[in-house]
C-alpha cells in the first residue's frame, strides 16, 4: 500500500525560520571549525609556494563539484525528487533514488579517472602562471592526484544530503562539513610534520575527508528507509528529467567556474601569495554567507518546490518574500561589519607564525572588496531557488552569462588599472570585480521573478528598510570607534586582540538590534509582513 504524500518540508514561514536556524546552527559549527582550520593553515604553512599549490589543487575538484554536487545536480535533483515525494508513492521515490545513484556514481567514476590522469593539463589550465615556477607546478600536480577523487565522494554526499533535505532532515547534511574541517586540522597538525613536503598531508586529508563525509550520511539515509541501492537505469523518467534540467544548470555552473578559473589565471601571474591572500579573505566572507545565506537557500529550495508542486502561487510568493526580509535583516549588517572590521579580523584570526604583517595587509584589502558583494552573494543563493524550484534552470544561466561577462571585463580593467597606478595589492581588483558581478546577478534574478509574476513584495518593506538603515548606521559608527581605540592591532598581545574583537563584534550586534528594536521593529512582525495574497506597491 502506497504511503500518503508527505507534508511539505519546513512548512510555512515559522518552519522555514526554524529549519534555517537548524541548518545555520550546524553550519556555524562547521564555519567556526573552518576558521580554526584556516588559522592552522596560516600559522603552520603561511601564504607561500606550498599553500598556493594546495589551494589550486583543492580548487579544481571543488569547481567541478558545482556540476555534480550542490550545483547543477542539486538544482535539478531536489525539485524532481520533491515532486515525486509530493505526488507519488514511497516505492517510486525510492526507485528514483536508486536509479539516480547508479547513473551519477558511474559518471563520477569516469570523470575522476580522467581527472587524475590529466592532472598536469588541469593545473596548467587553471594556473598557467605556475609554469614559471617548476616546483610550484609539480607540487600542484602531485597534490591534485590526491584531491581529485574528493569529487566522487562529495558528490555522492551531496546526493545523500539532497534526499535528507527533501525529507526535512537538515541537521545531518548541515553538520557533515564539520568532518572535513576536523580531518584537515588533524592532518595539518599531526601528519604534516612527518612529511618531507608538509603540504602534501593536506592533499591526503582532502581524500580521506571525502570518504568520512559520505560514510557519515549513510546511517541517516537508512533510518528513513532511503539508503539507495544503485541501479543503472538511464531510461528512468525521473533520471531523464533530471538530466534535461541539468543541461542548462551545468552550463550555468560552467559559467560560474569559468569566472573562478579566470580569476585564478590572473592571480597566478601576480606576486607569490596572491592566491593565498584571496583564499583567506574569501574564507572570512564565506562565514556569514555559509552560516546564513547557504543555510537559508538549502531550506528554501525544497520548501518552494513543494509549494510549486501544490500549485500554490500565494504560498510560493509569501515564502520567498519572508526569506528576502531575513536576508536584508542579517546580510546588510554583516556586510558593514566585515568591511569595517576587515583588518582586526585578519590580524586576530590569521596573524602569527608564517603569516606575516604584509600578509595581513594584503588579505585585509581583499576582504573589504569581497565584503562589498556579500549581500549580492546571499541574494543569489536565495533568489535562484525561485527558478530552480519551478524547474526553470535556463533563466539563471542567461543571467549568469551576463554577470560573467561583467566580471571578466572588470577583472582585466581593475587589475591592469591598479598595476598601472602602482597599487601594491592588485589582487583586490579580482575580489571587487567578483562582488560587483554578484550584485548584478542578484538584481537581474530579482527583476526576473517580479516580471514573471511569481514573486511580489508584501506590505511593510519600506518601513523595514528604513529601520535597518538606521540601525546599521548606528552600528557602523560604534564599530569605527571601537576599531581605532586599541591603536595598532599588530602590536597587541593575542588575547588582547581577541578581547577587543569580541567587544567590537558583540557591541556592534547589540547596537544594531537595540536600535532596530527602538525604531519599532519586532521579530513577530516578520511573519506578519508577508501575509498571503497581500500585495504592496510594486515600487517598494
Amino acid at each position: 500500500m502506497e504511503s500518503q504524500p508527505p507534508a511539505e518540508p519546513a512548512a510555512g514561514r515559522s518552519g522555514l525560520l526554524r529549519s534555517t536556524g537548524v541548518v545555520g546552527g550546524m553550519t556555524l559549527v562547521s564555519r567556526v571549525l573552518g576558521l580554526v582550520r584556516d588559522v592552522v593553515f596560516a600559522r603552520v604553512f603561511g601564504a607561500g609556494t606550498g599553500m598556493d599549490a594546495f589551494f589550486v589543487a583543492n580548487k579544481i575538484p571543488n569547481m567541478l563539484r558545482r556540476f555534480f554536487a550542490e550545483g547543477a545536480f542539486a538544482q535539478a535533483f531536489v525539485p524532481v525528487f520533491t515532486d515525486y515525494r509530493s505526488t507519488r508513492g514511497e516505492a517510486e521515490t525510492r526507485a528514483l533514488a536508486d536509479a539516480v545513484t547508479g547513473v551519477l556514481a558511474l559518471a563520477l567514476f569516469g570523470v575522476t579517472v580522467l581527472g587524475v590522469l590529466a592532472a598536469p593539463v588541469l593545473v596548467f589550465l587553471v594556473a598557467p602562471g605556475f609554469t614559471q615556477d617548476g616546483a610550484r607546478f609539480d607540487l600542484s600536480v602531485e597534490m591534485l592526484r590526491w584531491t581529485f577523487p574528493y569529487l566522487l565522494f562529495i558528490s555522492l554526499t551531496a546526493l545523500a544530503g539532497g534526499i535528507l533535505n527533501s525529507h526535512g532532515r537538515f541537521a545531518v547534511p548541515a553538520f557533515t562539513p564539520v568532518l572535513l574541517n576536523v580531518v584537515l586540522i588533524v592532518f595539518a597538525v599531526w601528519l604534516s610534520p612527518r612529511w618531507a613536503r608538509p603540504e602534501m598531508a593536506l592533499a591526503l586529508g582532502v581524500f580521506v575527508a571525502g570518504i568520512v563525509q559520505l560514510a557519515f550520511q549513510l546511517p541517516a539515509l537508512a533510518r528513513i528507509r532511503m539508503l539507495p541501492r544503485p541501479r543503472l537505469r538511464f531510461d528512468h523518467p525521473g533520471v531523464r528529467r533530471i538530466g534535461v534540467l541539468m543541461l542548462p544548470a551545468i552550463f550555468g555552473s560552467s559559467v560560474a567556474q569559468i569566472n573562478v578559473v579566470f580569476d585564478n589565471i590572473i592571480a597566478s601571474f601576480l606576486q607569490t601569495g596572491s592566491v593565498s591572500w584571496l583564499y583567506y579573505a574569501d574564507r572570512l566572507m564565506e562565514f556569514p554567507l555559509g552560516v546564513f545565506g547557504i543555510a537559508l537557500a538549502t531550506v528554501i529550495l525544497p520548501g518552494l518546490s513543494a509549494q510549486h508542486a501544490r500549485r500554490s502561487r500565494e504560498g510560493f510568493a509569501s515564502m520567498l518574500d519572508y526569506a528576502l526580509r531575513l536576508v536584508l535583516l542579517i546580510g546588510i549588517p554583516a556586510t558593514a561589519g566585515l568591511a569595517v572590521l576587515a583588518t582586526p579580523l585578519i590580524v586576530t584570526i590569521f596573524f602569527g607564525g608564517e603569516f606575516a604583517a604584509r600578509d595581513v595587509g594584503m588579505a585585509s584589502v581583499a576582504l573589504v572588496a569581497y565584503a562589498a558583494g556579500l549581500l549580492g552573494f546571499i541574494l543569489v543563493k536565495v533568489l535562484a531557488p525561485g527558478y530552480f524550484s519551478r524547474q526553470d534552470t535556463r533563466t539563471p544561466v542567461r543571467i549568469g552569462v551576463i554577470a560573467l561577462g561583467l566580471n571578466m571585463l572588470l577583472n582585466v580593467v581593475f587589475v591592469l588599472g591598479l598595476l598601472r597606478l602602482g597599487f601594491d595589492a592588485p589582487h583586490a581588483g579580482l575580489a571587487l570585480a567578483t562582488s560587483l558581478a554578484a550584485l548584478l546577478n542578484a538584481g537581474l534574478l530579482y527583476r526576473g521573478l517580479r516580471r514573471e509574476g511569481v514573486y511580489w513584495a508584501g506590505a511593510g518593506w519600506a518601513a523595514l528598510i528604513m529601520r535597518i538603515g538606521l540601525a546599521v548606521s548606528a552600528m557602523v559608527l560604534l564599530l569605527w570607534w571601537l576599531r581605532d581605540v586599541p591603536g595598532d592591532w599588530l602590536a597587541l598581545a593575542p588575547l588582547a586582540r581577541v578581547g577587543w574583537l569580541a567587544l567590537a563584534v558583540c557591541g556592534g550586534a547589540a547596537c544594531y538590534f537595540l536600535v532596530l528594536f527602538a525604531s519599532g521593529f519586532r521579530p513577530a512582525q516578520l511573519r506578519g509582513f508577508a501575509s498571503h495574497g497581500q500585495r504592496s506597491d510594486p515600487s517598494l
